[in-house]
């Protein structure tokens, strides 16, 4: 079987639909192009959500996964392994921050930020035992566990799965008075503040300038923790190693994942300081798979690329070409475009097409895209790509606008 239906046909017929994919069926990558199963090629734009930004197959992160596969992959963390030692310092290294727990995926990552804030507030601040409350953003999006839905205002994320986990109160993206409010208004229970630093599945939302850094200064001053969820705009995406550096923000959680794993396989980890972090104890937390060599491996050699700072630079110069090209096409078809990087979200006139027809238009131009909530489309290529990608994706989402514009007389 290798035509595209059939492929498409098995997993519509033997897999869970919990997904709605563009009917393409990928085969091979290197770099910033896939190939699928008929031969065609096509440009990433998604990169797995900024789990690819160093591109399909990356030499080094193939050949060290390949030198690891072929000597240890799991141990549990039962017994110590060679490789996990030399990952956790080098991440603490590129944090800034004196420990690391490594998991698997980015949910984990998420899951483990919440149980150490939770203990860091009755073991270190004093929170009266199962008080502690977490300030979280409306529009976020931290994975998929019922705990992380239950802060969700997507309906289509918390729809059937009820009850919920209690001790969350949401509020409004970027507001930071409505942050002092809820702080004020938990009466010494807030232990954490919970968000993203760019809102990547709401469609690239950036938060007002300055908001950032007032909100260090207010989780410093409440004695809050100041937790960043960086797995999507961390690791070079934006132009910077975190995203909240670009504020000269440093959080007390850095919650990390996707890109760690240099698409090979899932890593995630938290990093934060010995006070934060040392709350840990053995037997509270833990994974069969989370800091395995194999996994240890790789992000060690991520962090190698992320401290030559190339990556960085790559996504700071490629994301200006891309946000000039994505400019110009305002009034054109697109009404707001949001970047920072090498990502952004543009909203394109909802009167003309949804996000999915996009989407669906720009593939049939050799570029694979994602959209999100209604009209929106988010663009995230490997920071890998050339120039010449940068101008062929404009250019093919110049040209869908065009025929979509022209087709409406």
């Amino acid at each position: 079987m290798t035509t595209t239906r059939q492929h498409i046909d098995l997993v519509e017929t033997y897999a869970a639909h919990n997904y709605h994919p563009l009917p393409v069926v990928l085969a091979s990558g290197a770099g910033a192009w896939v190939t699928d199963v008929e031969g065609r090629r096509y440009l990433d734009c998604l990169a797995g959500y900024s789990a690819l930004n160093f591109g399909h197959g990356h030499p080094r992160l193939v050949a060290r996964a390949t030198e690891q596969l072929q000597r240890l992959t799991l141990t549990s963390r039962a017994f110590h392994n060679d490789q996990l030692g030399p990952f956790v310092e080098a991440l603490a290294g590129l944090t800034g921050k004196q420990m690391v727990l490594p998991m698997n995926s980015g949910a984990e990552a998420v899951e483990t930020a919440i149980k150490v804030s939770r203990k860091w507030g009755y073991q270190v601040k004093g929170v009266t035992p199962g008080a502690a409350t977490i300030i979280t953003m409306h529009g976020n999006f931290h994975g998929r566990t019922t705990t992380i839905i239950g802060f969700s205002d997507d309906p289509d994320a918390t729809t059937d799965h009820g009850p919920f986990t209690p001790g969350f109160v949401g509020v409004p993206y970027g507001d930071l008075a409505a942050v002092a409010a809820a702080i004020d208004a938990s009466a010494g229970t807030t232990v954490a503040v919970l968000l993203e630093p760019i809102q990547g599945e709401g469609g690239v939302v950036i938060p007002p300038d300055g908001f950032l850094r007032g909100l260090r200064e207010l989780c410093t001053e409440r004695n809050v923790l100041m937790v960043a969820d960086e797995i999507q705009s961390g690791l070079g995406r934006t132009g910077r190693t975190f995203a909240c550096d670009h504020e000269d923000v440093v959080p007390d959680i850095y919650v990390l994942g996707k890109a760690l794993g240099g698409g090979i396989l899932p890593v995630s980890a938290i990093a934060a300081d010995r006070e934060v972090l040392g709350v840990v104890r053995p037997g509270t937390h833990g994974s069969t798979f989370g800091g395995n060599p194999l996994a240890a491996a790789v992000g060690h050699e991520v962090v190698g690329l992320l401290a030559t700072g190339e990556y960085q630079e790559r996504a700071r110069v490629l994301g200006k070409r891309l946000v000039a090209g994505l400019d110009a096409l305002v009034g054109s078809g697109l009404v707001a475009v949001r970047a920072r990087g090498l990502w952004a979200g543009v909203d394109v006139d909802p009167g003309l097409l949804t996000g999915r027809q996009v989407c669906e238009a720009l593939m049939g131009r050799g570029v694979l895209a994602k959209d999100t909530h209604g009209s929106t489309v988010r663009f995230a290529p490997p920071l890998v790509c050339a120039e010449d990608d940068i101008d062929l994706l404009v250019s093919a989402l110049r040209a869908v606008l065009e025929e979509a514009l022209l087709s409406a007389g």
